[in-house]
């Protein structure tokens, strides 16, 4: 795979790091936060909140149900999708460094990956062409304030759904199931560990900041948490061994492995479940049921899995059967 072919190994991959992020910098700063909590509710006289929505979320993977078929667009009448159609390009926010998912390629300077390939996919089904697509960096804190600002028409960030978010923003059907995991030093032998972070006693490990996985982290008795900014900051740490290990979801994980062969994430089961969804505005239930159908035939095409094995294959193995979706959700 050819992001796999580029790895910058040990410290290299830091110092390639923190050249993205001075470049990012310039435009907006970007935190690296995989599984961040849901910030304060933010009032907006646009978009309330539903007070069926705690109802409603008994799975918060249910989004609603997909269009019959893709209308051409001289059909579509609802008024958000007519205002991304007559600006002429569609608006997404994304990660610029979250390897394999949404990063910055360092030398042909494009942001790529998993989640890219997915807003690329929505691009070309609304204009014909995926080149109509004007990517947005964003950090994890600004998904929900700029999506109810309509700063950006979709949200493709590698982001869990969840009840509490469904109350102020809308998602697509699930498209990917991570789950918390954990990173560690390759062995000698050359056998991945089945090590658990409970495993770790008396030893430090990393997590960003003002995260779910912190918070999870913080439960295990006996293991030192080491905050850092974001995961970036964590391979630091753990290059210089002031962190014994990483824990983060699979995907952030296998990128980070990714980029430091030194490194390997454990075959242990996931802590958690992470489901990932497309976010979008609460009121844009159109839109989200548009895109709902995109999800669903590249799952039924094989489009989902060549996706998945062109980013996750190498490290994760070859792709899985692609997440089932829920639909039915209520308006």
């Amino acid at each position: 795979m050819k992001t796999l072919s580029r790895r910058a190994n040990g410290p290299i991959a830091a110092v390639i790091a923190a050249a993205g992020a001075l470049v990012l910098s310039a435009c907006t700063s970007v935190t690296y936060a995989e599984t961040p909590l849901p910030p304060p509710p933010v009032s907006s006289s646009t978009t309330p909140a539903s007070p069926a929505t705690p109802v409603e979320c008994d799975n918060p993977t249910q989004s609603y149900d997909p269009l019959p078929s893709i209308p051409s667009s001289g059909d579509i009448t609802d008024e958000s999708v007519r205002r991304i159609l007559d600006r002429g390009h569609l608006v997404v926010g994304v990660s610029a460094d979250t390897f394999l998912f949404g990063a910055r390629d360092p030398l042909t300077n494009r942001i790529e990956g998993f989640d890219i390939d997915l807003a690329k996919a929505v691009a070309k089904s609304l204009f014909g062409s995926e080149s109509k697509l004007q990517l947005r960096v964003i950090t994890a804190a600004d998904r929900i304030p700029l999506l109810e600002k309509r700063e950006v028409d979709m949200v493709a960030r590698n982001m869990t759904m969840n009840c509490d978010r469904w109350t102020k923003v809308g998602f697509s059907t699930e498209y990917y199931h991570s789950g918390q995991k954990l990173l560690v030093a390759t062995d000698p032998s050359g056998k991945v560990p089945n090590t658990r972070i409970e495993d770790l006693q008396g030893k430090r490990v990393c997590a960003p900041r003002a995260t779910s996985t912190l918070e999870k982290l913080n439960t295990v008795t006996g293991v030192e948490p080491v905050p850092a900014a974001d995961h970036t900051g964590c391979l630091v740490l753990f290059q210089q061994g002031k962190a014994d290990a990483i824990t983060g979801d699979d995907i952030v994980l296998a990128g980070l492995a990714a980029q430091d062969p030194y490194t390997v994430v454990t075959s242990a089961p996931a802590i958690t479940d992470e489901p990932y969804g497309l976010a979008f505005n609460k009121e844009d239930v159109y839109l989200t049921r548009y895109v709902n159908r995109i999800l669903a035939d590249l799952k039924a095409d094989g489009g989902w899995k060549a996706i998945y094995n062109r980013w996750l294959a190498e490290p994760l193995g070859p792709a899985p059967a692609p997440p089932a979706g829920v639909h039915g959700r209520g308006t």
